[in-house]
């Protein structure tokens, strides 16, 4: 046996001992040499393979060897003819029936392994297609894919098999296959059916001389685009969704499953004058349409034009023919992809918040960033949950890794994150409860996160990190302000407590917060991308107003045409990133000094009263006489209820925002609870009352007590300024006051 390390490489200097053979018996029946070098060309090439061979399964279990790539005549001869019992990869495909994989040097060429794949035709199996590969270890997922639609696509063009080995067929011409070669490694690469649109019209137009692709997929008796070159969008817009009967060339194609070539307009309109207005709409005059077959069935077809007249010949013919075969079989891959694309991205949105919230104090734009290849699902997640006291907690994370499991994981997160921010939790505690979640996950599963809340009452911003990268500050006159702070280490790996970090920020600032897949790439540490982030917003918080914008509507395009900006700097090629990135953008809002009041109160009795009067004259001031009565009476009841049940010093708060906020803080934490009191019972109907004359209510607890809160809406006012509802709202109060 002969060895040598052969590689195939397709020029027409190569000997002929080292290049194409095919051998046949006899003109009828012979497997065509253009079908057996495409064939072995694109198996070659979607393993990078040193040798490729087809055989044919003859009566009795054996199998005759009828073509070679890349192997001396010598090597190919050990393996010419074949039986069942052999251990060999192209007899194991044979006895399963399916994919093999053998590894060793088996024809001395210096191969790691051979790959076999059986060719089944309409009554069964036929032959069988082996590549001796290179690279170390079993082709993966993908390769296995590609050579399986290769095999499909020979066995279907490979019937009326000789039955002896004879003389040479001519072989296809290099430089073609050369272009089928480009072709085919593009479309193994094609994920989705637009890449693969894109593969064809950037491999096959230019070479072929033609100027106009368009391929069409069959869905429920009607033909859609998928992808076109060279045609206009009025022309594209009337052939989407058409029935396939209306379209005679189409049905004629996929029905018969053969090509048409139509050389001039003049023959078209001969061939098929039911779509004489389609043509005349058409700036093209020659055609080659293609059916595209993958898994045995038709699923569309390929339209390959020229702008003038023009013959095929045979070789050309050849050609297309078999580009066909290629194009839908990567089509059909493709499709596949598309939908799980279409689920992914449906997950993703479900998972997602589908609105940020405008709220007083905050009105955000944030981005989702799925890895540039793969599922388009991950683990990175953002949110704006609203709290008490026009607080805002603004949530950024990611699970490591991406797909189904990390998004799936994620959705888990952010309900516990919702879940847990509305139990008014500072972010150290936060997190120190959802550590132990993640840690329950598994060994497995670990999350980076930034929780941060805003309050735009004392202007401040207070978070915690784990794992994360920190968030960027954007102050009012352009001064961009990264903390330099360690993060704790990631969710599922820290041991708490947390750290708890604070931010100033002014009115009118901008908080960025993202994840490491914007600013971390192979290019570029995270340090280095935070720096190209600072410098991204400098310039573009000195280019934009996007400060002080007085209607919401607009606030909000400017902070997603900031969105767009940044993530254009940052991720200029997103389709070669392999993570996931989220990006948010708040634009913080302060409370006006004017909108809010603040009044101490003696831990007695009269306190009740006092906080009365204050709300009488606060609301006077701020012109909600509509709301006086139900708020004295939630003042008195919350106050009442710190002077029965905690301690001082007691503090009563009044926030004129969206609605109106009456709070009282008090120095203990025990958790106020609404009582079920019988009818003769003197007390314990406080907690009703304010339940009843407030929209919303609740605890939260500091570090030196606790604050209950209430808000009531505030009345829209009419033409007349007469507030509307406040009547009712009085006496809806009187009401539950006399129960």
């Amino acid at each position: 046996m002969a060895a040598g390390n052969v590689r195939p490489e397709w020029h027409a200097e190569l000997p002929e001992s080292v290049g194409l053979s095919f051998l046949s018996a006899s003109d009828e029946g012979l497997w065509s040499a253009e079908t057996l070098s495409l064939t072995l060309q694109q198996a070659m090439t979607c393993l990078g393979g040193l040798g490729a061979m087809v055989h044919r399964s003859t009566p009795g279990g054996r199998l005759r060897l009828v073509a070679t790539g890349g192997l001396t005549r010598e090597s190919a001869e050990v393996w010419a003819d074949l039986h069942d019992e052999q251990n060999v990869a192209p007899a194991r495909a044979r006895r399963s029936g399916a994919f093999a994989w053998v590894s060793g040097d088996s024809l001395g060429i210096g191969a790691s392994g051979t790959v076999a794949m059986p060719l089944f035709g309409p009554d069964g199996q036929v032959g069988v297609l082996s590549v001796l590969t290179a690279e170390a270890g079993e082709p993966d997922d993908e390769q296995r894919s590609f050579l399986r639609s290769v095999a499909a696509w020979a066995a279907a063009r490979l019937e009326g098999v000789p039955g002896a080995l004879l003389g040479l067929a001519p072989a296809a011409g290099p430089e073609r296959t050369v272009r089928m070669g480009e072709l085919t490694a593009a479309l193994a690469e094609a994920a989705s059916s637009d890449e693969v649109v894109q593969a064809v019209a950037e491999h096959v137009l230019p070479s072929s001389g033609a100027d106009g692709l368009a391929v069409q997929v069959l869905e429920g008796g009607r033909l859609y685009i998928v992808g076109a070159v060279g045609y206009p969008t009025e022309l594209l817009s009337a052939l989407h969704g058409l029935p396939l009967a209306a379209n005679a060339v189409a049905t004629g194609v996929l029905e018969t499953r053969t090509p048409q070539f139509v050389e001039s307009e003049a023959e078209f309109i001969r061939r098929y004058p039911t779509m004489k207005s389609t043509i005349d709409a058409s700036p093209k005059n020659a055609w080659a349409f293609l059916p595209m077959i993958a898994s045995g069935r038709a699923i569309g077809f390929c339209v390959v034009s020229y702008s003038q007249p023009r013959s095929f010949s045979d070789e050309e013919r050849t050609l297309l023919t078999a580009l066909s075969g290629l194009v839908g079989q990567a089509l059909g891959r493709a499709r596949l992809y598309d939908v799980e694309h279409a689920r992914a991205q449906e997950l993703q949105r479900g998972l997602l918040p589908r609105t940020l919230p405008s709220l007083p104090a905050v009105r955000a734009a944030a981005r989702y960033l799925p890895a540039g290849r793969g599922e388009d699902v991950g683990g990175d997640w953002y949110d704006l949950i609203p709290l008490s006291g026009d607080r805002v907690a603004l949530v950024i994370g990611d699970v490591m890794g991406h797909g189904i499991t990390e998004a799936a994981t994620m959705g888990q997160l952010r309900t516990a994150v919702r879940t847990l921010a509305d139990l008014e939790m500072p972010p150290a505690e936060l997190f120190g409860r959802l550590n132990d979640l993640v840690s329950d996950l598994g060994e497995d599963f670990y999350a980076t996160c930034l929780y941060a809340v805003f309050d735009p009452v004392t202007r401040s911003c207070t978070f915690s990190m784990a794992g994360h990268p920190p968030p960027v500050a954007v102050y009012p006159d352009g001064t961009v302000h990264i903390p330099d702070l360690v993060a704790d280490p990631p969710l599922g790996a820290a041991e708490p407590p947390f750290e708890t970090h604070g931010l100033r920020l002014p009115d009118e600032s901008l908080l960025v917060l993202c994840t490491d897949g914007l600013i971390e790439s192979a290019v570029q540490d995270i340090g280095q991308g935070l720096d190209r982030l600072r410098q991204v917003l400098v310039e573009a918080a000195a280019r934009v107003p996007y400060f002080r914008a007085e209607r919401p509507e607009d606030d909000i395009r400017h902070l997603d045409g900031l969105c767009d900006t940044v993530v254009s700097a940052l991720q200029p090629d997103r389709g070669q990133t392999n993570d996931d990135a989220a990006l948010l953008i708040a634009h913080t809002r302060c409370t006006a000094a004017d909108d809010v009041a603040s009044f101490l109160l003696p831990e007695d009795p009269q306190a009740a009263g006092q906080a009365r009067r204050h709300v009488r004259e606060q609301l006077a001031v701020w012109e909600l006489d509509e709301l006086i009565t139900a708020t004295e009476l939630l003042a008195s009841e919350l106050v009442g209820n710190a002077i029965r049940h905690a301690k001082g010093p007691l503090r009563l708060l009044l926030l004129r925002s969206s609605s109106l906020i009456c709070a009282v803080f008090d120095g203990s934490l025990s958790t106020p609870r609404i009582r079920h009191a019988g009818h003769a019972d003197e007390g314990g109907r406080g907690l009703l009352l304010v339940s009843a004359l407030s929209q919303r209510w609740g605890a939260r607890y500091l570090d030196d007590g606790k604050c209950i809160w209430s808000e009531q809406d505030i009345p829209q006012r009419g033409a007349s300024g007469e507030s509307l509802g406040a009547l009712d709202a009085v006496q809806a109060t009187r009401a539950t006051s006399a129960t």
